[in-house]
């Protein structure tokens, strides 16, 4: 019986290792290329062992980029912090909108209030090209092309249908009889969401802000489309990589590495509010 618990741990180890190298092998590749130079990565047949190099980092922080055909003034840092700015206003703006919306949907029932949610929700998966002509026009109207107001306006349509959705589940499985029993002290509507509510669905919030964070990070279309080179963020900018003397794949591994790092600390830090999430079932209903 032991011999065979044994063998089953070593072939359970076995398949965790092999599933752990196939997930993380890109990532583990692409952090290697970002320490080398475009020879080592493009030389046959690959390997491992090189002679790392902080170049391609060194290119990126200061925005002088050097190729065959001559020097580049790149823009990346610029970039990333718009990407900072246009994530995380737009996630904060989701927030506000749509955690009181989310919670009017879990707790009061009204006509039409079903289709209204549903309609939210389609906007994340409509596509981009189909709403970027007519919101081109109307952003030209009303002065809003190439600014980060519009930009983080767009974005909405993104968030705003996450959070909502997302967190209305939190607020469905909070009981209702909690809220009940803090409003019989007298207190309103109003507080009882704040001070009761929002502490209660706070793993579903944080686990909601991350994803739309990590979705807002990685739009390409609509700030290709809608915002010149000073309001790109860092997913356009990566376009300058690719250069008339070639791809500078080792600038973009770096470029990579850098944009990742933002998003997977903000992870790192909502990984107690995740698994708060998952011990709600204490006050579901």
């Amino acid at each position: 019986m032991q011999a065979k618990q044994g063998i089953g741990g070593v072939l359970r180890g076995i398949a965790l290792t092999l599933v752990l190298l196939f997930f993380l092998f890109p990532i583990v590749w692409v952090f290697l290329m970002s320490f080398q130079t475009n020879a080592q990565i493009l030389r046959i047949p690959p390997s491992p062992f090189f002679t790392p190099t902080l170049e391609n980092y060194t290119a990126l922080i200061s925005g002088r980029l050097e190729t065959t055909s001559g020097v580049l003034d790149i823009a990346f840092m610029r970039n990333l912090m718009n990407s900072v700015i246009l994530s995380a206003s737009s996630v904060l703006l989701a927030l506000i909108l749509g955690v009181p919306a989310a919670y009017a949907f879990a707790r009061f029932k009204f006509r039409l209030g079903e289709n209204i949610a549903f309609t939210l929700l389609s906007f994340r998966f409509a596509p981009p090209l189909l709403v970027l002509l007519p919101l081109t026009l109307y952003f030209q109207a009303l002065g809003l092309s190439d600014t980060y107001v519009g930009l983080i306006w767009v974005y909405q349509l993104i968030c705003l249908p996450l959070i909502l959705w997302i967190v209305r589940g939190y607020f469905e499985d909070i009981s209702p009889d909690i809220e009940h029993a803090y409003r019989v002290d007298g207190h309103s509507w109003a507080r009882t969401f704040w001070r009761i509510a929002i502490p209660l669905a706070r793993p579903g919030i944080a686990a909601a802000a991350l994803l739309a964070f990590i979705f807002a990070w990685n739009n390409f279309v609509f700030a290709l489309i809608l915002a010149s080179a000073d309001k790109q963020p860092v997913t356009v900018g990566a376009l300058a990589f690719v250069t008339a003397a070639g791809i500078q794949y080792g600038q973009i591994a770096a470029a990579v590495v850098l944009s990742v790092t933002p998003t997977l600390l903000l992870a790192l830090y909502a990984q107690r509010y995740l698994v708060q999430g998952l011990s709600m079932g204490a006050v579901k209903g």
